[in-house]
């Protein structure tokens, strides 16, 4: 599961990192919402470019946007199995660039959120799917969900899930529009290794979307 994510990097990182073309305004992001919109990385097979989209996948036979909210996630493991994904795992996936992200723990009546990134602070290239839906007036909305696996040993006391973050080696496999099977994708789909990552316990100011600031990454007492 990934419910919450932040992006703060400078855009001239990302560019760098991720190999886009263009360098579109962004504002340090520390508690990204579902529903709402955040850059993801996409191919043309030629150029790549950082675009903007909603955060919800929207298939294009829904009904309306709504069922977005409810689709944030996509457990790799079933991908083409699901009518809402398989399309789009293999023609239409993305990298979703980001800082870190929260998962809550479980502690009696309570949860306690916990921030995850990784030790040495790069940017995460997290595996994404996105979609176009057409609207009532005629446009098209675009949006993507994160692919989730299974938890890795930092994270199973937490979560038993957690993203898909893709190694820098694997960016370009995952964004090449030539690759339509999905079992050419499946060396991606392991948890990214515990003793490349960190977390740490947190406010529980991010349970609110409205607290968007450092703060809600700032380490707390355990």
């Amino acid at each position: 599961m990934c419910g919450r994510f932040t992006l703060h990097f400078p855009v001239e990182l990302l560019a760098e990192i991720f190999g886009v073309q263009n360098l579109p305004g962004l504002v340090p992001r520390y508690n990204i919402a579902p529903t709402q919109v955040t850059a993801v990385v996409r191919s043309s097979g030629v150029t790549r470019r950082l675009d903007l989209l909603g955060w919800g996948l929207v298939p294009p036979w829904a009904k309306d946007m709504s069922i977005g909210s409810r689709m944030i996630n996509a457990r790799c493991e079933s991908l083409p199995d699901k009518p809402a994904f398989r399309k789009a795992v293999r023609f239409r996936r993305c990298i979703v660039p980001a800082s870190g992200f929260y998962e809550w723990k479980p502690d009696g009546s309570r949860k306690v959120p916990y921030y995850i990134r990784l030790s040495d602070g790069a940017p995460m290239g997290l595996a994404g799917i996105w979609e176009a839906w057409k609207t009532p007036e005629g446009s098209f909305l675009e949006t993507f969900t994160i692919l989730t696996t299974s938890a890795n040993p930092l994270i199973t006391p937490i979560h038993d899930r957690m993203p898909v973050i893709l190694h820098s080696d694997a960016y370009d496999l995952w964004l090449d529009k030539d690759v339509n099977n999905p079992e050419q994708l499946q060396s991606l789909y392991p948890p990214y290794p515990a003793d490349l990552m960190t977390l740490y316990p947190v406010s529980t100011l991010v349970n609110s979307p409205r607290n968007d600031n450092p703060a809600c990454i700032e380490p707390v007492p355990s």
